[in-house]
């Protein structure tokens, strides 16, 4: 036996006569604005993920992120540095590694939310199979999103501590 299963495209609100792109979330001035549609082609993200899921899973993500960099952007902020564009760093493909680090953490902590959320849609023996090999998407997602951090930071990706 086959089975068809068809996802929609994802469709965003429309707005009337605004010129405000309704992808784009605002972000707090200092680290920079996430697209949406970035972020669903960057992590092969389907029409599944509602717009509005999106969009909290992204704000949701971005809220983490900075609380937890809260305390490197105040000391870079004190060296001087506007945003996060502007602090020292190498560039590759013409933008700072720096916004590529925190966007990898934003798109995946968004990812693996959304991916906790989505698990549990099929209560079938092969829906409970699949939820389990999500979990390893997850973990990945996560581990992503700690390295990223901790690039950002300039801290080592693991710790090892000998018992």
């Amino acid at each position: 036996m086959s089975s068809f299963v068809a996802t929609a495209e994802p469709t965003k609100p429309q707005t009337s006569g605004s010129p405000a792109n309704t992808a784009i979330v605002q972000n707090d001035g200092w680290f920079p604005d996430i697209d949406m549609d970035a972020l669903r082609a960057s992590m092969r993200l389907d029409g599944t993920a509602t717009y509005e899921r999106l969009r909290d899973a992204t704000i949701d993500a971005i809220a983490s992120v900075n609380a937890e960099l809260g305390a490197w952007q105040t000391a870079q902020a004190a060296a001087g540095h506007a945003d996060l564009s502007t602090v020292p760093a190498s560039s590759i493909g013409g933008e700072s590694v720096q916004l590529a680090r925190y966007r990898r953490a934003v798109f995946n902590l968004a990812h693996a939310d959304l991916t906790e959320r989505y698990r549990d849609f099929d209560s079938t023996k092969s829906g409970g199979q699949k939820a389990e090999d999500l979990e390893m998407t997850i973990c990945e997602a996560r581990r992503n999103v700690r390295w990223a951090l901790n690039d950002m930071r300039g801290l080592p990706r693991s710790t090892i501590e000998l018992i």
